[in-house]
């Protein structure tokens, strides 16, 4: 599974899961500043799943109906790194075959999942 994960991911969930051996690109490393309709666009044409915790992206694809491959969105805050880093490979790992087409929340006691027009 490979992701994009947005400058707002804490640098130790990028870490987590890259060793899970998850092939993770991180904006932050790549191009910082990048703004969210480019790194939307590029996370689209690679394939990869959109991994934010910036809460404009959900609102990109789901009011504005903007095509995605997926988008996990972490709704973390106040958590330790170490938790937030567990609780989304969790996540990931539970819900590995409804990542693609879809909207899954991570919360702290929580993940919801939505469908979303799928980008192809």
């Amino acid at each position: 599974m490979q992701f994009v994960a947005d400058e707002s991911v804490d640098q130790p969930i990028v870490q987590t899961l890259r060793e899970a051996g998850y092939d993770v690109l991180y904006v932050a490393e790549l191009a910082p500043g990048l703004d969210d309709a480019a790194v939307l666009d590029s996370a689209n044409r690679e394939g990869r799943l959109l991994l934010t915790a910036d809460k404009d992206f959900g609102e990109i694809v789901v009011r504005e109906q903007r095509l995605s491959t997926g988008i996990i969105l972490l709704r973390l805050a106040g958590l330790s790194n170490q938790r937030k880093a567990m609780l989304t490979l969790r996540a990931i790992q539970e819900n590995s075959d409804r990542l693609a087409g879809h909207l899954l929340v991570i919360g702290a006691g929580q993940v919801r999942i939505r469908p979303i027009r799928r980008w192809e």
